[in-house]
């Protein structure tokens, strides 16, 4: 699955807004039924994971951590049990818990960014104050590619 774009919606008063009709797309051809929310680790933004995908990253973060190590236990629970299981209901919405809202500061306006293989969600706001500057973004894709280039990694 490949979610790609920028896409503005509007929540309505019980929390539902519409999936973009892209990412329904993607995810009935992935034949995906349920979609994992969780809060994002670093932005003040929420992530909606396919199942299959969020079934890898939690596989990949426990194969990763001891079970018999205290901190990794915690770790891994916190991670994994403060998520929501949704479905997309007859007309293509999603419901987005109001807790979550409140954390992420997403009120009426909504914006979908699809990451690849997740989609975030955030409020314009949130959403306007971490993306760069068109310069800033071109200057440090360069530094970073020239850097990977350096190292001998293919371009």
């Amino acid at each position: 699955m490949r979610f790609l774009g920028n896409i503005e919606a509007r929540i309505d008063a019980k929390g539902r807004a519409f999936l973009p009709a892209c990412f329904r797309k993607e995810l009935q051809t992935g034949g995906e039924e349920n979609i994992i929310l969780r809060r994002d680790v670093f932005q003040d933004c929420l992530v909606l994971y396919p199942e299959s995908v969020w079934c890898a990253q939690m596989d990949l973060l426990r194969g990763k951590l001891n079970r018999w190590n205290g901190k990794e236990q915690m770790l891994f629970r916190q991670f994994v049990s403060d998520v929501e299981i949704l479905s997309l209901d007859t007309n293509g919405r999603i419901l987005i818990p109001a807790r979550y809202r409140k954390l992420t500061g997403i009120s009426q306006d909504v914006r979908f960014v699809g990451m690849g293989d997740v989609i975030e969600v955030w409020s314009p706001e949130n959403l306007d104050k971490v993306m760069l500057e068109q310069q800033q973004f071109a200057g440090e894709l360069e530094d970073m590619m020239s850097a990977l280039s350096e190292d001998g990694h293919k371009e």
